[in-house]
């Protein structure tokens, strides 16, 4: 079964970890489907893009919907790196990390220009698109 990943591509943060799961995902287990594609609510009509964008989401091939980071810890896992994450997913941690993680992205934006020097990608920025963020 394959996992879906729903990202922001306009996120430079977002977009350089998707990019790093792509190039780990050497058995295919992944797909990424850009949020900002005019098509997106064509070929996703089952997904919220506003509620995506405020939350990560991921959906299995049998129509399962798993959202924040239990799509990081399992994207993670499937491409066999960062086993650490799996410590996000204790019952205490799980609630703290639920919580800073809300932060984290509804602030992405800001964090990502902290970090980065860029709040949002330049352009239409995308997986296996030739532009650079």
């Amino acid at each position: 079964m394959k996992l879906t990943i729903f990202y922001d591509s306009q996120c430079p943060l977002c977009l350089a970890e998707m990019k790093q799961l792509q190039a780990y995902d050497e058995k295919g287990r992944l797909q990424f489907a850009n949020l900002n594609t005019d098509s997106f609510n064509e070929r996703y009509p089952h997904i919220d893009r506003a509620k995506a964008n405020r939350i990560l989401h991921a959906q299995w091939d049998n129509g399962e919907v798993l959202l924040g980071l239990d799509v990081t810890h399992l994207a993670w896992s499937l491409v066999g790196k960062h086993k650490w994450l799996a410590i996000l997913r204790w019952p205490i941690i799980r609630y703290l990390a639920d919580g800073i993680y809300l932060l984290f992205a509804r602030y992405r934006y800001s964090i990502s220009f902290l970090l980065t020097g860029q709040s949002r990608c330049q352009g239409q920025c995308a997986l296996g698109d030739s532009k650079q963020c």
